[in-house]
């Protein structure tokens, strides 16, 4: 049965600008004060940590994403407070990962600067994740409850993709399946929520639902296999972080992940899933950086890209509908 369409679209503008959040910047504007509103705690240290993190963190990809989808699917300015607090709380959930993921991963550097786990400890980072996580759920829980199940299932896949990822170091034989299982459940899982909660909020029926979810999924996919390859690629002042970083910490991105299956070229002295130093690193950088496993990669975030593409064809055109496709195209043109 299909959600009803609200009466009233808000009225979009004439053309789509060249930056994709210049069509909801006032939407962005309200969501960052919000959001910096809801890092602050009577505990000093927990909001220093989430403020560390979280201010200044850039260009707000998941909260730009699900406004626009809001936006394209016909989203009126009447449910626009539940679209913003929407797009804060999985903004909010992301970063708590961050903080998750830097522990467990002893990662020293996030955004080039020291990760909140090198400058704050093990114990006051993960404390401040789980306040995060509780934050987001405060802004979800007078949603509908369908809605908040969609956020709860985005977090129960974001920790089992982090289980199923460890298990794939131990294991060291992961294959492109595993790999896109992993990241399908790590970051595309929060874009797929993402388009799913903005076009039920907008008034969308069940498929253009059904059709925003699986967009955010391709969307997800797309840039994180982009991510990867960056990894290797540099240059450290973009990636905000050395190049090689995931190589080196033993992280199974794509590029390790197409480097196995290459076993004729393989450094004989890596073990897939190991952390690496010295000669061994640099070996399996320099594979990792040939051409030819570039482009197969580059090839593997297209289709994802074009899936996306197709997905959102099926909106009625508007500069909204525009400004969504040339966010998905900025995934896989970045500094390539």
């Amino acid at each position: 049965m299909n959600h009803p369409r609200p009466s009233r679209a808000a009225p979009a503008p004439a053309t789509a600008p060249a930056n994709p959040g210049e069509l909801v910047r006032a939407e962005l504007g309200a969501a960052e004060e919000k959001l910096t509103r809801q890092l602050d705690s009577n505990e000093a240290l927990i909001s220093e940590i989430c403020h560390y993190l979280v201010e200044g963190a850039g260009k707000r990809l998941r909260p730009l994403f699900i406004l626009l989808v809001y936006r394209a699917c016909g989203g009126p300015d009447g449910k626009l407070p539940d679209a913003i607090d929407a797009a804060i709380a999985l903004e909010l959930i992301h970063s708590a990962t961050l903080l998750h993921d830097d522990i467990i991963d002893g990662g020293v550097l996030r955004r080039g600067k020291p990760s909140a786990f090198a400058r704050y400890g093990f114990a006051p980072s993960l404390v401040a994740g789980d306040f995060l996580f509780c934050r987001a759920f405060e802004l979800c829980g007078r949603f509908e409850e369908r809605l908040v199940r969609v956020a709860a299932q985005a977090c129960i896949q974001l920790t089992e993709g982090e289980v199923m990822e460890g298990r794939m170091r131990q294991s060291g034989g992961a294959t492109l399946e595993n790999y896109t299982g992993v990241i399908e459940r790590k970051t595309a899982s929060l874009f797929a929520a993402g388009g799913r909660v903005a076009a039920d909020l907008a008034g969308a029926g069940d498929a253009t639902i059904a059709a925003m979810d699986r967009l955010g999924r391709s969307f997800g996919l797309a840039f994180q296999m982009v991510d990867d390859l960056l990894d290797v690629i540099g240059p450290e002042e973009k990636i905000g972080k050395p190049v090689g970083s995931d190589l080196r910490a033993g992280v199974l991105s794509l590029p390790v992940i197409l480097a196995c299956a290459d076993h004729g070229r393989r450094p004989r002295d890596w073990r897939p899933g190991a952390a690496l130093e010295g000669a061994a690193f640099d070996r399996a950088l320099a594979l990792m950086r040939e051409p030819e496993l570039i482009e197969r990669g580059r090839a593997l975030a297209v289709e994802q890209i074009e899936a996306a593409h197709a997905l959102l064809a099926r909106l009625e055109p508007s500069p909204y509908r525009d400004a969504l496709a040339a966010l998905i195209d900025e995934q896989i043109d970045r500094d390539f």
